[in-house]
């Protein structure tokens, strides 16, 4: 009697395990958006994808974006969570080269392939293989206050350099800044940089010299920096520069004080209520007629860790994210451009802009601080700020970032 019921007992212990359903399979995301636009929109992004996909745990971890900047590479070489967010091109190369990335090219079919595009495609791409899904990208170029231009005679945007020096000299003596800039926070100064070479050497030279393979030295860099020269000879940009932050240079512009500023669409979220119907958008003037017509459009991207514990759903949510519905989503939360190209464009003049200027350019590039050494962009950066501050010491800024290039680039 007591065996049977002992057995009876097992018996009804194994049926209910037996009868229990499999624990959901964990996905770990890692993400830099603690922005609140950004956070609530990929939160959305999350808990779509969590019900579509009912079986597996999605764990969103949020962090701000300079400690992810430090944490990344420990989270790939020790602990992986099973997503990261990162960037396109040099950026993502980085890890994959030395084998932390998971190849995802299989979920590179021709159809997404074709709504991705070929720059997309190669900005994910490492020895032929891809390593990454791009969600979104924006463009830089000049936003500037239209009142101000007709105060100061300027009836169309600048189109040319001269255009643009023209500009400067009209705004000068109306009395207002023509450029402002926060050099405070470096990075933009790379934005300058980025411009005037791609406008006077092209995109295949720019790319050999965030590559490491040309020296700083050379005449056609030093080109770049006699333009940039032109401009603060002639008292272009805000005196202070140096003492804003990238914010703060914000302040001349909507006050009416400043004009016009070289900058990334993401600043359209700032501009006050009052202003904005004056705030408008031009692309950097060319500067040398022949050569092509490339665009800083910084992408961000996700990718799949080498050592990651959850591949298969990691690849499976990147697949979800590369949907143009998905893309048109979170481009309607986060105000930037969809990657892919059957993804709807949110209602907005600025966006829209940014599409046909990317849409039509001859190529992109990824921002002086993603397209070359972190060493190399840091020591750039500080070095654009000491020749925006003293051009006289042109000659000391380029001899460290040749010392630098040879050191990091040696082999």
């Amino acid at each position: 009697m007591r065996i049977s019921r002992h057995l009876a007992g097992l018996m009804l212990g194994i049926s209910m395990i037996v009868g229990m359903p499999a624990a959901a399979a964990e996905l770990v995301i890692n993400a830099d958006a603690s922005e609140p636009s950004l956070r609530k929109s990929w939160e959305g992004i999350v808990d779509q994808f969590r019900k579509e996909n009912p079986g597996i745990d999605v764990k969103l971890n949020v962090y701000d974006r300079e400690s992810y900047k430090r944490s990344i590479r420990n989270w790939l070489t020790a602990q992986s969570p099973d997503v990261v967010f990162w960037y396109a091109g040099t950026r993502m190369r980085q890890f994959s080269k030395p084998g932390l990335l998971e190849d995802v090219s299989a979920i590179y079919t021709p159809q997404a392939k074709a709504e991705f595009g070929p720059v997309a495609t190669e900005l994910m791409s490492d020895q032929g293989k891809q390593y990454g899904v791009p969600h979104s990208y924006y463009q830089w170029g000049f936003f500037y206050r239209k009142d101000l231009f007709q105060k100061a005679g300027i009836t169309e945007a600048p189109k040319t350099w001269s255009d643009l020096v023209s500009a400067c000299e009209k705004l000068k003596a109306a009395g207002i800044e023509p450029i402002t800039i926060g050099s405070k926070d470096l990075w933009p100064t790379a934005g300058w940089f980025d411009y005037i070479n791609l406008r006077t050497n092209g995109l295949k030279f720019h790319q050999e010299l965030m590559s490491g393979s040309v020296p700083y030295t050379d005449d056609r860099v030093k080109a770049v920096f006699a333009k940039w020269k032109e401009l603060l000879d002639k008292g272009c940009f805000m005196k202070n520069h140096a003492s804003m932050s990238w914010q703060d240079s914000q302040a001349p512009l909507y006050q009416g004080k400043a004009a016009m500023m070289l900058m990334g669409n993401f600043i359209t979220g700032n501009f006050p209520a009052n202003v904005a119907d004056n705030m408008d958008f031009f692309r950097f003037p060319e500067i040398n007629p022949g050569v092509g017509r490339a665009e800083d459009a910084p992408m961000d991207a996700l990718l799949v860790p080498a050592k990651a514990k959850n591949k298969e759903d990691a690849k499976k949510f990147l697949a979800f994210v590369m949907r143009p519905d998905v893309q048109t989503t979170l481009a309607a939360g986060t105000r930037q451009i969809p990657v892919n190209q059957k993804a709807s464009v949110p209602d907005d003049r600025f966006l829209k802009a940014g599409q046909q200027l990317l849409s039509s350019a001859d190529g992109l590039a990824q921002f002086f601080d993603r397209d070359t050494s972190e060493e190399l962009a840091t020591v750039g950066m500080k070095g654009f700020q000491e020749f925006m501050a003293n051009p006289d010491r042109l000659d000391r800024v380029l001899e460290d970032l040749e010392r630098t290039r040879k050191r990091v680039y040696a082999n």
